[in-house]
């Protein structure tokens, strides 16, 4: 595949989307805009607004070209999210996977999910199995389901609607979906049981192109009519993609955003607990990749309404005074999904505050290493990589480096990578030193034994 030298990529977060220009060949972030994901309350149920992204994405390619030109397009999305088409539109909205409406059918549906061993993904609450989202709609929206001739995932829905190119892609459909079974590079048996096989179209790599972009995109870009489009990718993925090949295996990758998911290249899937939201994720290449994960961002924008940097006064008082926010903030998710989680004493300060979430997300982070496995090395990317207060009590924690990526957005280096076929060609990271503050190894204990 040539590479283009100035890619845009749409990143489709939960909580931003952004269109962001990548120099391939510097690796670097040349521009960007963003928009909040704002879910729609109208129509069946939560749903994608994807006109207010797909009239966001037009206007910041057309922006992003007048002003430095563009010669790919590449696109990352989160999961658990997928687009029912009728031919050429869609047979319903984009369900928002926080929606607990496929809890009305989960007896059903447990009925016929495949088994952890199998898929390697655990049950989820809500809709964050894509599978039950599929189900529910099926079951609860005969009439509409009835013309679904295609179910595409949704960074492949983006490609389709910039290509007219519809394909399906594995890190997608690996994302705790109940879709796929990594051990055989194939579908789960329950999408043949449930009559859905033909719906998905033929399976693409993520690091292939897809398309170029169609007549009207062009006309309403000013894109060439040869700019091309790769497949997609997941987005936690994403992040992990420009590290395959660049560090020696096992070594742990920490894509956070709205979500903190651990990664560990050449880690045992052995370990994963279903009950603790630990499960296989499947890279570009559709390797299994031991995976556990928290909300780490929201939780911390809930425990921290106003960020205010603390002094190491700050962080050795809450250590003294023994401030602690035990798991968990998210009922139903991460590695401790029943604990009923809460304050041991409440912080004074913003900045007692901010560092007591801190080092809450480390803790966490920390137990969920036991289960997808800890790394010669940790990489942390995305928001989190600009908390040193996490990164120092991390290191702490695992006896193990830790680096902080200086990719700003964690995933849009991975997603511009998809050009050239994903080779690891990641950049090294800023070291980050243990924190050295008395007393945090027993802070530390007594929130395990807390729990």
């Amino acid at each position: 595949m040539s590479l283009p030298r100035s890619i845009a990529v749409i990143d489709i977060g939960k909580t931003n989307a952004k269109v962001v220009l990548i120099d391939s060949a510097t690796r670097q972030q040349v521009a960007g805009r963003s928009t909040p994901n704002v879910v729609r309350r109208d129509g069946l149920y939560p749903h994608a607004d994807v006109e207010m992204l797909w009239g966001f994405i037009l206007d910041s390619l057309r922006a992003l070209h007048a002003e430095h030109g563009i010669d790919g397009i590449s696109i990352t999305t989160h999961g658990a999210t997928a687009a029912l088409m009728a031919g050429d539109r869609l047979a319903m909205p984009v369900l928002d996977y926080e929606h607990d409406g496929p809890e009305e059918t989960s007896g059903a549906y447990g009925a016929v999910r495949p088994d952890f061993a199998e898929s390697l993904s655990p049950r989820l609450p809500n809709g964050l199995n894509l599978g039950a989202q599929i189900f529910w709609q099926g079951q609860a929206h005969a009439g509409d389901f009835a013309q679904v001739t295609d179910i595409l995932t949704y960074p492949q829905y983006w490609a389709w609607r910039l290509t007219g190119v519809m394909a399906s892609e594995v890190t997608s459909l690996g994302c705790h979906t109940d879709l796929w079974a990594p051990a055989r590079g194939d579908f789960s048996g329950m999408v043949g049981a449930l009559g859905w096989t033909g719906k998905f179209p033929a399976v693409h790599p993520a690091a292939s192109v897809l398309g170029n972009v169609t007549a009207e995109v062009a006309a309403a870009t000013g894109l060439g009519a040869a700019t091309a489009v790769t497949c997609g990718i997941h987005d936690s993925n994403a992040s992990l993609l420009p590290h395959l090949g660049a560090h020696e295996a096992p070594f742990t990758i920490l894509s956070t955003g709205t979500w903190a998911i651990i990664m560990t290249v050449g880690g045992d899937t052995g370990r994963l607990d279903p009950m603790r939201d630990s499960l296989a994720n499947v890279d570009a290449f559709g390797r299994a990749v031991p995976t556990a994960r928290f909300m780490g961002g929201r939780e911390f924008d809930q425990l921290v309404p106003q960020i205010a940097e603390p002094s190491v006064a700050d962080i050795a008082r809450v250590i003294e005074r023994d401030i602690r926010m035990q798991p968990s903030v998210t009922p139903g998710v991460g590695p401790f999904p029943d604990a009923a989680g809460g304050w041991t004493r409440e912080p004074e300060t913003a900045q007692e505050r901010t560092a007591a979430a801190s080092l809450y997300l480390a803790l966490v982070t920390r137990a969920c290493l036991d289960l997808c496995g800890l790394g010669r090395e940790i990489i942390i990317e995305g928001p989190l990589a600009r908390n040193m207060l996490f990164g120092q009590a991390l290191a702490r924690l695992t006896g193990v480096k830790v680096s902080a990526s200086g990719d700003a957005t964690g995933t849009s280096l991975g997603a511009s990578m998809l050009f050239g076929a994903g080779d690891g060609h990641a950049a090294a990271g800023t070291p980050i030193a243990p924190l050295d503050v008395d007393g945090f190894d027993t802070y530390a204990q007594r929130w395990r034994a807390a729990i």
